[in-house]
C-alpha cells in the first residue's frame, strides 16, 4: 500500500492558487444550490432481517437506526454507544440468521478503531466483541449463530481500498503488503481466530449452508492491486486450509453460495475498478465441474445476485440501458426474466453500486432509492413494490433543470446517455452544452440525486446542458458492449462521445461553439484526450486524469487492471500504451484546461496531472492545477469538495459564456 507523491510542491501549489470565487462573490444561486448538496443525508447500507420483521440502515456513513416493520408507528431507534467527545461512529451491519441480534462495526471504544459488536434487539446495550488494531469490514453471521466471520487487516495504516489515499513513502521503498485475512470471531467468548493464510488477501466471501466451509474471491500480495486476478477460493472453517476451484479469464466478484449448498454464483468480466461490479452471470457446482455462464449476450450488466428459494433462480440488479433493473435467472434453462426496472439508481450495498437487501421469502425486500427527482431514502416491500420508510432529505429541492434520457448511434451501436436541462429552460434560447464522462471505464452514469463531490448539476443550475454519455466500455448493454474500447482506449469510446454531442446540438438549442468537457479518472483521461484530439471543447476541467499511459504504468498502485484491457505489460508493449496517452498529441491543444487531483491519489497519481499542466503551460495553453492534500482517489473534506465545484463552474463560466 504505497503511492508515488509530490510532497511538499503540492500543499504549496494549492495554499499559492486564489479561490475559484470568493464566497461573496458567488452567485447567490449556485451557493445556495451547493449548500443545499452539502445537506445532503447520505445513505450507505440497508439490511433486511432474514424474517422480513426488521430493518437496519446506516445514514451518513456513521449512523445505524434500526426500524420495527411489524410496528411502523414506532420510531427508528438509532444504536449508539456512549463515548466522551464526538458520537461515534457506524457501520458494516449485518443480521443473525433469526433476527434477533444486529453486528455492526463501530469506534465506540476508541476513534477511528472500529471494533465488531453485537447487539441484541431485545434490549440491552451492544456487546464489544473484538479488541484488535487494524482495518475490519464486512461481518457476516455463521449458519448457526455462534459465530461472525469478518474481514480483517491487522495493523492496517488505512482504510482498506484503492479510493483512500495512500500511505506516504519515505526511506527505502518497500511494498509492504498488509493482507486483509478471513477471521472468525465466537460470538459467546469474543474468542478470534484468523484463519486464511497471511499471504493471502481476501476479498469477497459467503457462507457454505452447512457452516463448514467459506468461498472467496482472494489472491497472494498487493490487495488493491491483485483484485484483478483473484481466483474462487474454497476455505475450511476447522483448518483454515484453501483450494482454488476457478481461475477466471477476467476478473471476479460477489460469490454466493446456493442455500442448498450445491452451487456456487458469481459474477464476471472485464471490470475496471473493485467495487464497481458488472458482468455476466456464472454457476459452478460446489463439488466440482465446469463453470456456467447463464447470461451469454445478457444487454445488461448484473451488479449483484441473490439466491432465490429452492436454489433453482437468481435475483440479479443490473445496469440496464442507463437505468437500474431486477431480473430473475433461471439456473437450469438461464431464461432471463426481467422483473422490475426504472430511472433511478438501487444505491449502494457494500461490494456492489447496485443491490437489494432481501429477506428469506425471496420477496421482501429493502433498498435505497434516488433518482434526478428524489433524493436517496430507504424504502420496504415486495420487489418493485417498495414503500417509502424514512424522510431524512425531505425538504431537499432539485435546483437543476428536467432529465432525459438520450439515445443515439455511433459505428453502428446505440449509445445512451443522461442529459441534464438548464434549470430554468427557455426553447428560445441557445445554452452552453458540458459534457460529463463517467469514471471506470467499467460504470455508468445512472440518474440519481447529485452527491457533493464532483458535482456537475451546479452547471445545470448556472444555465448549462449537461451531457452523461455511456459509450463503448460502459455497463448496461452487456458484456460484447463492455469490451469494445479493449486496446482502443480514446478510439471508438471518444468516437460514441462526440456523436452525442453531434445528437445534442442536432435536436436541442445548444450553441455549438460553446461546448466543454469535464470528467475524473476514467473521465479524467477522456477529457485530456478529448482536447489533444479536438478543437472542438472550448473549455475543459480534467479531474485525477492520466496523461501518459506508459510512466502511469510505472506509477500507480493497480498496474494489474491494464493487463487485460491493453492486452500486454507496458514493458512487452509499449505502442499500444503510446497510440492513447494524450501527452503523445498534447501540441495540439488549444482549449483552457484546468487540472485537479489528490496528492495521495494511488489510482491515478498527481504526477500525471502534474505531466499534462506542465505541457500545457510549457506550451502555452492556459491552464491552472490544484492538487488537493491528504486526499485520495475520492476526495473527502468538505471544503475540497466545494472548491472543486466553484472552480471548475468558474471555469467554464469564463470559457464558454
Amino acid at each position: 500500500m504505497r503511492t508515488k507523491r509530490l510532497g511538499w510542491l503540492a500543499v504549496c501549489l494549492l495554499l499559492a492558487l486564489p479561490p475559484a470565487r470568493p464566497e461573496a462573490e458567488t452567485k447567490p444561486d449556485l451557493r445556495a444550490a451547493m449548500n443545499s448538496l452539502l445537506a445532503l443525508r447520505e445513505f450507505r447500507e440497508v439490511a433486511i432481517s432474514p424474517d422480513g420483521r426488521r430493518l437496519a440502515w446506516v445514514e451518513q456513513y456513521s449512523e445505524i437506526y434500526v426500524s420495527d416493520l411489524g410496528a411502523p408507528e414506532s420510531a427508528p431507534r438509532r444504536l449508539n454507544a456512549a463515548r466522551p467527545g464526538a458520537p461515534p461512529a457506524g457501520h458494516d451491519i449485518a443480521w443473525s440468521p433469526d433476527g434477533s441480534r444486529l453486528a455492526f462495526l463501530s469506534d465506540a471504544a476508541e476513534a477511528g478503531q472500529f471494533e465488531l459488536y453485537v447487539t441484541d434487539l431485545g434490549g440491552g446495550a451492544p456487546d464489544e466483541l473484538t479488541h484488535l488494531k487494524g482495518f475490519l469490514a464486512e461481518p457476516k453471521w455463521s449458519p448457526d449463530g455462534k459465530s461472525i466471520a469478518v474481514l480483517f487487516t491487522e495493523n492496517a495504516p488505512r482504510a482498506a481500498g484503492p479510493l483512500e489515499p495512500m500511505t506516504p513513502d519515505e526511506g527505502v521503498v518497500e511494498s509492504h503488503i498488509y493482507e486483509q485475512r478471513l477471521t472468525l470471531v465466537d460470538v459467546a467468548t469474543g474468542r478470534v481466530r484468523q484463519l486464511t493464510p497471511p499471504d493471502l488477501y481476501v476479498y469477497e466471501y459467503d457462507w457454505s449452508p452447512d457452516g463448514m466451509q467459506l468461498v472467496a474471491t482472494a489472491a497472494h500480495g498487493n490487495g488493491d492491486d491483485n483484485w484483478y486476478i483473484a481466483e474462487l477460493e474454497f476455505v475450511s472453517v476447522t483448518s483454515g486450509e484453501t483450494r482454488s476451484i476457478y481461475k477466471p479469464p477476467l476478473q471476479i466478484a460477489a460469490p454466493r453460495w446456493s442455500p442448498d449448498g450445491k452451487s456456487i454464483a458469481f459474477i464476471a468480466g472485464l471490470m475496471s475498478d473493485e467495487g464497481n461490479t458488472g458482468g455476466d452471470v456464472f454457476v459452478i457446482p460446489a463439488a466440482g465441474g465446469d463453470v456456467k455462464d447463464l447470461t451469454p449476450g445478457l444487454a445488461a450488466s448484473p451488479s449483484s445476485i441473490y439466491w432465490l428459494p429452492g436454489s433453482r433462480a437468481l435475483l440479479t440488479v443490473e445496469y440496464l440501458d442507463g437505468q437500474s433493473g431486477l431480473a430473475r435467472v433461471d439456473l437450469q434453462s438461464g431464461k432471463v426474466d426481467k422483473l422490475w426496472s426504472g430511472p433511478e439508481t438501487l444505491w449502494r450495498t457494500p461490494g456492489a453500486v447496485l443491490g437489494v437487501s432481501l429477506a428469506n421469502d425471496g420477496k421482501t425486500s429493502a433498498v435505497i432509492r434516488t433518482s434526478f427527482e428524489a433524493p436517496p431514502e430507504v424504502w420496504v416491500g415486495e420487489l418493485g413494490r417498495w414503500k417509502q420508510l424514512t424522510h431524512a432529505n425531505r425538504g431537499l429541492e432539485r435546483t437543476w433543470g428536467k432529465s432525459q434520457s438520450l439515445h443515439w448511434t455511433s459505428d453502428g451501436n446505440q449509445v445512451q446517455g443522461w442529459l441534464l436541462y438548464p434549470r430554468d429552460f427557455e426553447p428560445s434560447r441557445r445554452y452552453p452544452l458540458v459534457v460529463l464522462v463517467h469514471g471506470g471505464p467499467g460504470s455508468a452514469s445512472l440518474p440519481k440525486w447529485p452527491g457533493a463531490f464532483f458535482n456537475v448539476s451546479l452547471l445545470s443550475t448556472d444555465g448549462y446542458f449537461v451531457l452523461m454519455p455511456n459509450p463503448r466500455g460502459s455497463f448496461g448493454m452487456g458484456e460484447a458492449f463492455a469490451r469494445a474500447n479493449v486496446k482502443d482506449f480514446g478510439g471508438g469510446d471518444f468516437r460514441d462521445i462526440l456523436a452525442g454531442v453531434d445528437e445534442a446540438v442536432k435536436i436541442l438549442p445548444v450553441d455549438a461553439n460553446r461546448v466543454g468537457i469535464t470528467g475524473w479518472s476514467y473521465g479524467g483521461f477522456m477529457t485530456m484526450w478529448a482536447v489533444t484530439q479536438t478543437h472542438r471543447f472550448r473549455a475543459a476541467v480534467a479531474g485525477a486524469g492520466l496523461a501518459n499511459w506508459q510512466s502511469y504504468y510505472g506509477e500507480n498502485d493497480l498496474d494489474q487492471w491494464m493487463i487485460p484491457f491493453f492486452g500486454a505489460y507496458m514493458y512487452n508493449d509499449p505502442s499500444v500504451y503510446a497510440k492513447s496517452s494524450p501527452i503523445n498529441f498534447v501540441r495540439n491543444v488549444r482549449t483552457p484546461t484546468l487540472v485537479l487531483v489528490g496528492d495521495r491519489d494511488g489510482e491515478c497519481p498527481a504526477p500525471q496531472s502534474y505531466e499534462f499542466w506542465h505541457a500545457l503551460k510549457t506550451l502555452g495553453v492556459k491552464t491552472q492545477f490544484v492538487i488537493y492534500p491528504n486526499e485520495g482517489h475520492d476526495i473527502h473534506d468538505p471544503a475540497h469538495r466545494r472548491d472543486i465545484a466553484e472552480r471548475m463552474v468558474a471555469w467554464f463560466d469564463e470559457h464558454l459564456r
